[in-house]
């Protein structure tokens, strides 16, 4: 049997490998760093952390459920202590073994029912023929640019490329979106700006990071509450403790709570507030030294910084391998192609509280059927089918998500779970 490749090294490539390897799988793992970490590991060359990033979900609602974080780790860690996690993660289920590090993938193509893998590695290229090849490499990396009228002459960069609030210093600062990213950006710049204003084409949910000195993402009762009821009453719960965002001179939401992610921030709306951050409209047109908005008002501005997302990014695969459908991937439970049962895509999921246990619930039910692939081919092609009849089914719990490019692939937490436990269940069986 050819080895089976996963490529990245981040959570999900973590627990992917894990997994496979727990299943006697041969495995082996592509990292274009010199180390285990992903996105949380700033000093990788395709990590698009800064320096005051942290969580925006508490530790415990977050980490893999068998291995928790220590108890004198933050609520809320910031990212060198979870780039130090997946170190230890990685040591404790011997996983370094399996990866091959600054290995660059350039190429994954079919070959002969298998799949050759194309990398570099130090400046030589390298191939391996692969069993199958699990897609790990993360949602965050590829920055999703505005498309703007003019010309601005002064600064202008994505925040994929932001490290530190010292490029603020002193200057006249425009932030284009208010995700979470924007917000903490934001933050940052009240302190080292001469001047924050931020572009806020539509309403959010704010949340603050702790709630009676418990974090938020912990409150709820026990009982689950039906999907839609649950939206109702979280939505007004936000609307107590935070307020009506045209309360603080921002748009109002004009969708229910969890059609799109909310953000998770306590110092943002304080600041707001304080009319350390002005907020503006979206922008007609940029000037050479500024921009004009859609209300007609003009202002000058040293740097513009566009906190506009990402796009899902396999450069590596033809988009037809992945039964690509709009803005991602059309896959059943977001991992199983239709046209191949040797390709997965991992961790193309959110959800608000799936955390990395939910990574690793994809990772397992993954482990299972390739193993059923080599031992019991009639189940595998039994879940097969069902991949080919339902790969454009979205387990969103009835919630009408917004028709976004980051939610084309959100799924409902409780939902999604429950799918992937009930397919997990099987395809037990006994070693």
């Amino acid at each position: 049997m050819h080895p089976y490749v996963v490529i990245g090294a981040g959570p999900m490539g973590l627990c992917t490998v894990r997994r496979l390897a727990e299943q006697g799988l041969p495995v082996i793992g592509l990292e274009a760093h010199a180390d285990v970490g992903g996105l949380w590991d700033i000093s990788s060359p395709t990590s698009t952390m800064y320096e005051s990033a942290h969580l925006i979900s508490s530790k415990r609602m977050t980490e893999f459920s068998d291995f928790p974080m220590a108890d004198h780790v933050a609520t809320y860690p910031k990212h060198d202590q979870l780039c130090r996690y997946f170190q230890d993660y990685a040591r404790h289920f011997n996983l370094y073994g399996h990866y091959r590090f600054h290995a660059w993938v350039e190429k994954v193509e079919p070959c002969q029912g298998n799949w050759l893998v194309t990398y570099r590695q130090h400046d030589e290229t390298f191939t391996l023929m692969a069993s199958g090849v699990l897609l790990a490499n993360g949602t965050l990396h590829h920055p999703r640019r505005g498309n703007f009228d003019g010309e601005f002459r002064g600064e202008q960069f994505h925040s994929s490329d932001y490290k530190s609030a010292e490029v603020f210093a002193g200057k006249r600062v425009l932030i284009v979106g208010c995700g979470n990213s924007a917000c903490d950006i934001a933050v940052d710049a009240v302190h080292r700006a001469r001047s924050v204003d931020m572009v806020i084409r539509r309403g959010y949910y704010f949340l603050p990071k702790f709630v009676a000195g418990v974090p938020t993402d912990t409150l709820g009762g026990k009982v689950r509450l039906p999907n839609r009821l649950k939206q109702l009453v979280d939505g007004t719960l936000v609307r107590l403790i935070s307020g009506k965002p045209s309360q603080f001179g921002l748009p109002d939401p004009d969708y229910r709570m969890y059609e799109s992610h909310p953000v998770v921030n306590s110092m943002f709306l304080h600041h707001i507030g304080h009319g350390d951050i002005g907020v503006r409209p979206s922008i007609e047109q940029l000037l050479p030294n500024g921009a004009r908005f859609q209300d007609g008002q003009e202002a000058e501005y040293d740097l513009i910084l566009e906190a506009t997302g990402y796009s899902l990014h396999y450069p590596f695969i033809d988009r037809r391998h992945l039964n690509w459908d709009g803005d991602a991937p059309s896959l059943y439970l977001n991992m199983f192609t239709p046209q191949h049962d040797n390709l997965f895509v991992m961790g193309m999921v959110e959800a608000s509280g799936l955390g990395w246990q939910g990574r690793d619930d994809q990772a397992q039910l993954v482990a299972r059927f390739i193993r059923a692939r080599h031992e019991k081919p009639a189940e595998a092609e039994k879940f097969m089918n069902k991949v080919r009849q339902q790969a454009s089914r979205r387990i969103d719990g009835g919630i009408a998500y917004l028709n976004l490019e980051r939610m084309a692939y959100y799924v409902h937490k409780a939902d999604y779970l429950a799918a992937l436990n009930h397919e997990m269940r099987q395809l037990q069986w006994e070693r």
